[in-house]
């Protein structure tokens, strides 16, 4: 296994945005995402979102 594919990122499905209230909330701060109530499994918000891939980052 090479260097890149040991570190090449995978991004997560992600479900499509909601076009309106009600929206789902963040797991972690409890702030409205952009993800419909609807959708099942773990929801962040989009900073919650971004600091949880900063944490998974491969730091190389």
């Amino acid at each position: 296994m090479d260097d890149e594919t040991y570190c090449a990122p995978t991004a997560p499905e992600r479900p499509a945005p909601a076009d309106g209230p009600p929206y789902a909330e963040c797991v972690l701060c409890r702030e409205p995402t952009e993800y419909p109530e609807s959708v099942k499994g773990i929801t962040l918000c989009p900073v919650c979102e971004w600091q949880e891939a900063q944490r998974t980052a491969c730091s190389g």
